[in-house]
């Protein structure tokens, strides 16, 4: 599997809405001690957003993302001098996104805390568009079905919010290692064989590099040496087998690289500060 679908795979999310509706000025709504991710589209008039003392105006079609614990306030009233009170109405549509922060989904950090989808940038996402279109449609019809399809959407809705925000961050070590030849190449290997025994000369040799020169690159590129990373996929993967099939945990140890149950138990719970059997019963 390509190593971005293998990453975006691996980002287990769970969204959802939770107030779709008209609100008339004046009006504020204050979002505090949030535990999880969440956004705001604006469907129809305008509205400000304070975030951490930056001010942003909103208008149609204009989305904002905000990461995990991001204290924000929005409100048609100023929230400066000098700037004006806003008298439309106003039509919202917010939701919330959880998931799971795991070493091996290091676009996670590329992603700002803070990320603005103008109106004219949807030009050239259209579908995305039309997702939130089917989004509010779904969930201001409240039919039979119409949770999980929304739940569903908002998935997707991460996912592509998280392509746009790696497609214009420029400074990304991890964006560099995918664009990287021989490193890209090397990751391709990891994610495609996690199992394999895997040394760093065998994985130098295969990329055309010296061990050493490898082992340098991979690091400085992608955060970790290369073990490290191996180790955190392997991790990964070893927790969706557990949560998706009923295969003993020694076969599950087998598949992930390790040749004895023990030593794939100590390596998981340093990992997870649990074991195999709990995390699975959990």
């Amino acid at each position: 599997m390509e190593v971005m679908s293998d990453i975006l795979r691996s980002i287990r999310v769970m969204g959802s809405v939770y107030f779709c509706s008209q609100v008339d000025a004046p009006w504020t709504k204050t979002f505090t001690d949030l535990d999880y991710a969440s956004f705001h589209m604006i469907r129809r008039g305008s509205c400000w957003a304070k975030i951490d003392g930056r001010v942003e105006r909103l208008d149609a079609g204009d989305l904002i993302f905000l990461g995990p614990g991001q204290d924000h306030i929005l409100s048609s009233q100023s929230p400066e001098k000098g700037k004006p009170d806003l008298d439309e109405s106003t039509m919202l549509l917010c939701g919330s996104f959880s998931f799971t922060r795991t070493a091996t989904t290091p676009l996670l950090d590329v992603f700002p805390r803070v990320t603005i989808v103008r109106d004219k940038d949807f030009e050239s996402l259209p579908w995305l568009r039309s997702t939130f279109d089917q989004l509010s449609a779904e969930y201001l019809s409240q039919g039979p079905g119409s949770e999980l399809i929304v739940n569903k959407l908002t998935e997707i809705i991460l996912v592509e919010l998280i392509r746009i925000n790696f497609g214009r961050e420029q400074k990304s070590p991890f964006l560099d290692a995918l664009n990287d030849k021989r490193i890209s190449r090397a990751l391709q290997l990891l994610h495609d064989n996690p199992q394999q025994s895997w040394t760093l000369e065998s994985v130098a040799s295969q990329i055309g590099m010296s061990r050493a020169a490898f082992a340098s690159r991979f690091t400085s590129l992608v955060g970790l040496p290369m073990f490290g990373y191996l180790t955190n996929l392997r991790m990964q993967r070893a927790q969706e087998l557990l949560r998706e099939s009923l295969l003993p945990i020694y076969d599950i140890a087998e598949l992930v690289g390790y040749e004895s149950e023990r030593a794939f138990t100590l390596t998981f719970k340093k990992h997870t500060g649990t074991t195999p059997k709990r995390y699975r019963t959990q």
